[in-house]
C-alpha cells in the first residue's frame, strides 16, 4: 500500500513528501511548511516535576566463560544520572551511541530494574516496585520505540496491536475497543478503516504512527520516546515530530525525548541533557546549551551540526574533532570520563570526578575547566569547591563546599564562572 492512499485526517497529511494543497517537506530541522507552522516547543519550567530521577545507576554484570561462571566486571551503562521532567514538558537526552540514553529510558519505564538510585514518578518512588505493582504504572508511563519495523508484532493486525492495552487493563469492554482504536488511528493521521491490516502493509512513517497510537491508548502522563524518528526518511521525520507536538499539546503529556539529532531535539525540547559514557556532562535550557555550551564534549557535538544560518552569511563553523575512541564502560577512566579525549585535561581530571555544578539559573556542567568555547580557564574552577588544589590533591586548609551536589533540580543560587563566586537571581 502506498502512502498516497491515506487521506488527510485532522489537518495532518499522510507520509507523502508532496502532500495535498501543494505543501512540501524540507529537511528535518526546517520541519513542515504549512499554513500553520509548528513553532519550537514552549518551556514548562514553572510546572511541578512529573518525573524526578536521582543518582540512577544500571550495571550489567559481565560473567566469565566456563562451567562456573563468575562475575568478573560490570558494564556501567548508567552511572549516577539525575534530572527532572516537568508536567506537560519535555527533556531531551542526547549523546553518542552507547552513552546510556536508551538504557535510561528503559529504566524509567521499568523494563530494567535499576542497580541503584531512585525514580520518583508523580510523587512515588517506582525504582523497586514489584512486577504486580507495575501493572497500574504501565497506564501512566508508555514508550515509543526506535525501530517501527521490529516494535510491532507482524502476526497481529493494527487493531489488535493498538487495542491490546485496553483489554489487558480492562479499560473498555471488548465490544467497545474497536471504536476507540479507530479514534486513535484518526488522531495520529491514519485511516481508521485500516485497523484490520497488518504492519507489513504500511510504510515506516505509518508504522511509527501506529506505535504512537499504541502508546496513547491508555492516556499516559509520561511518554519515553526512544529516537522515534531516527529510522525514518528525513521527509517523514518532520511529520512525526509535528504529530508528537500536536499530541503533547492536546493531551498535556510529558516527554523524555531520546535522540541523537540535535536539530530535532532543539525544536522539540525546551531543556536538553548531554550524556557521555553513562553520565550527564551538561544539562541546561535550550538557549543556554545551544548558544553557550560550557563542556568541551557538548561543544564538539554542536560543532558537527550543519548550521544553515552560518552558511547564509558565509564562512564555516570550525569543526572540533575528538581524538581516540569512547572508552569501555566496563573499565571507564578515573576522574572525568571524557578526559581521555579532551584537549583541556590536566592532572586533576584524572584524580577527581567533576561534580555537576550549577553555573546559571537553569544550567549545569560537569567539567573542571568549564567555560564558553575559546574562553576555558587555565586553572580548575572546581578546586576550591571540592577542597583540593589545582592537581586534585586534598588541601588540608580547605573544606568542600556544600553547594556542590547531585540534585536533580536547580537551586536559587549558582556558581558564577566569571567572578568565581556564588550568584543568584
Amino acid at each position: 500500500m502506498s502512502d498516497q492512499q491515506l487521506p488527510m485526517v485532522g489537518g495532518m497529511p499522510g507520509d507523502d513528501p508532496t502532500s495535498r494543497g501543494g505543501e512540501r517537506l524540507g529537511a528535518a530541522s526546517q520541519f513542515v511548511e504549512t499554513e500553520r507552522p509548528h513553532s519550537a516547543a514552549q518551556a514548562h519550567f514553572d510546572a511541578e516535576p512529573i518525573l524526578e530521577v536521582r543518582d540512577l545507576r544500571m550495571y550489567f554484570p559481565v560473567r566469565s566463560a566456563g562451567i562456573i561462571r563468575r562475575t568478573v566486571g560490570n558494564v556501567q551503562a548508567v552511572d549516577g544520572v539525575s534530572f527532572q521532567v516537568p508536567k506537560g514538558g519535555s527533556l531531551g537526552l542526547v549523546g553518542e551511541s552507547g552513552c546510556g540514553k536508551s538504557t535510561t529510558g528503559r529504566l524509567i519505564t521499568r523494563l530494567y530494574e535499576p542497580t541503584g538510585g531512585s525514580i520518583e514518578f508523580d510523587g512515588r518512588d517506582i525504582s523497586k516496585t514489584s512486577s504486580r505493582g507495575l501493572k497500574p504504572l504501565r497506564r501512566e508511563i508508555q514508550m515509543i520505540f526506535q525501530d517501527p519495523y521490529t516494535s510491532l508484532n507482524p502476526r497481529h493486525t493494527v487493531g489488535a496491536i493498538v487495542g491490546a492495552p485496553l483489554l489487558i487493563h480492562g479499560i473498555l469492554p471488548k465490544d467497545k475497543v474497536l471504536p476507540r482504536v479507530q479514534e486513535l488511528l484518526e488522531i495520529v493521521g491514519l485511516n481508521p478503516e485500516h485497523y484490520n491490516r497488518y504492519p507489513h502493509e504500511f510504510s515506516g512513517g505509518q508504522r511509527q504512527r501506529i506505535g504512537i497510537a499504541r502508546a496513547l491508548t491508555l492516556q499516559p502522563k509520561l511518554l519515553v520516546a526512544d529516537e522515534p524518528v531516527s529510522a525514518l526518511d528525513v521527509s517523514i521525520q518532520a511529520q512525526v515530530i509535528n504529530l508528537l507536538q500536536e499530541v503533547q499539546r492536546e493531551f498535556d503529556i510529558a516527554f523524555l525525548f531520546i535522540a541523537h539529532d540535535l536539530a530535532v531535539v532543539r525544536h522539540f525540547c525546551p531543556e536538553v541533557a548531554v550524556m557521555y559514557l553513562g553520565k550527564i556532562v551538561e544539562i541546561a535550557d535550550r538557549d543556554s546549551l545551544y548558544d553557550r555550551p560550557n563542556h568541551p564534549y557538548t561543544q564538539a557535538l554542536l560543532s558537527a551540526v550543519p548550521d544553515v544560518r552560518q552558511a547564509a552569511v558565509g564562512g564555516r563553523r570550525e569543526r572540533i574533532r575528538l581524538e581516540g575512541d569512547v572508552p569501555s564502560p566496563i573499565n571507564p577512566p578515573s576522574g572525568c570520563r571524557f578526559r581521555t579525549r579532551c584537549s583541556l585535561a590536566q592532572e586533576i581530571c584524572a584524580r577527581v570526578e567533576p561534580p555537576l555544578l550549577q553555573i546559571g539559573k537553569r544550567h549545569k556542567v560537569a567539567c573542571h575547566f568549564a567555560g564558553e568555547l575559546g574562553h576555558h580557564p587555565e586553572r580548575p574552577v572546581t578546586a576550591s569547591l571540592l577542597g583540593v588544589d589545582d592537581t586534585g590533591t586534598p588541601d588540608p586548609g580547605a573544606s568542600p563546599s556544600i553547594e556542590v551536589g547531585n540534585d536533580p533540580g536547580y537551586a536559587d543560587t549558582w556558581f558564577d564562572l566569571q567572578r568565581k563566586t556564588m550568584a543568584g537571581a
